[in-house]
């Protein structure tokens, strides 16, 4: 009873902290910050590290604290020390979610959350290297939501370190950059072109891994030529039972095994471990989530049908009402 008494206390403090870093967090000071930090002497370094933990912890603005230690560390020493500090303060804010509310979340979960969290968990440190590269959430807020998940503390701290480094590499230089410019070093305008290409190369990201986890794919033209050569291909159709028969049709000699029962029917799959499978569906987004499932199973050849069926009947090409192979019943 007291250990649970303590752990309400504990959380309490914790929402208070953020709620009030939240708040004030227009009033930190970048400047003073920096002043304070060039006091420490030589704990300087130690002393921006703990500070930028903690302040990752309790939902202060990352940028600001990535800038200063440009500004203060230079870009080789202050991208060690910034991705030090995020690194721990994640991984801090990863152990206090697991730690406070990760049992409570594995009873309640249900229906699509809990496809979602078994989603990222079969994805673990992929999702994390995908996410650590291109940042489609808040950073502060996506600690806390990782560690409600059973990706693996070693896997998500390795990821975490390794693929946030473009980013701290172009916000240190940034602020180094910004601090040159005020002292009128030498070289602004090299130093300042060269921080906006790390910049637009971060800004890239998103694009090149997006490419990158889409995988091999195969557009409409490519997969008939193929199916007319009777190259050795599985063709599976990932679509529900009721659309693999409906107006779209369906490509002839193609199999059907629905997303939502993929997983359940792998062993089926086994025998063409080492075949290449060519994954359609309507368009192609069930393709995608199919050949990420598919790829965390072994299957090295996976390739998705750009366009789906959408695309190859208004391409022209044949399709077939016929009965499917595998169906649900």
């Amino acid at each position: 009873m007291r250990s649970r008494a303590l752990r309400w206390l504990l959380f309490a403090l914790l929402v208070t902290g953020i709620a009030l870093a939240i708040l004030y967090r227009d009033h930190l000071d970048a400047a003073t910050l920096q002043q304070w930090i060039e006091q420490a002497g030589t704990a300087a370094p130690l002393l921006f590290m703990l500070i930028y933990a903690i302040g990752t912890v309790f939902f202060l603005p990352g940028s600001v604290m990535t800038l200063a230690g440009g500004a203060l560390f230079g870009p080789v020493l202050g991208t060690l020390y910034n991705l030090t500090g995020a690194t721990i303060g994640a991984v801090l804010a990863f152990l206090i979610a697991r730690f406070f509310t990760s049992n409570w979340v594995e009873q309640k979960t249900g229906g699509r959350l809990k496809q979602l969290k078994e989603g990222v968990e079969n994805e673990g440190w992929r999702f994390v290297a995908f996410v650590r590269l291109v940042p489609l959430f808040p950073f502060n807020l996506l600690n806390y939501a990782l560690g409600l998940t059973r990706i693996r503390l070693v896997h998500y701290l390795i990821a975490t370190y390794l693929c946030m480094l473009p980013g701290a590499l172009a916000y240190t230089y940034l602020g180094y950059a910004g601090r040159e410019a005020v002292a009128g070093g030498e070289g602004l305008i090299q130093k300042a072109m060269l921080a906006l290409a790390l910049l637009a190369v971060v800004a890239f990201l998103p694009r090149i891994i997006s490419r990158f986890r889409q995988g091999p794919t195969l557009n409409i033209g490519e997969l008939n030529e193929r199916l007319n050569k009777n190259d050795e291909l599985l063709l599976l159709d990932v679509r529900s039972a009721n659309d693999y028969q409906g107006e779209l049709g369906h490509i002839a000699g193609s199999r059907n095994i629905p997303l939502e029962a993929l997983e359940s029917r792998l062993p089926e799959l086994s025998p063409d471990l080492k075949t290449t499978i060519a994954l359609v569906c309507t368009t192609d987004r069930r393709s995608k989530k199919a050949a990420r499932i598919l790829g965390n199973r072994g299957f090295a050849n996976v390739q998705v049908v750009l366009g789906g069926m959408t695309q190859w009947n208004q391409e022209g090409r044949r399709v077939n009402q016929v009965e499917p192979q595998l169906v649900d019943e």
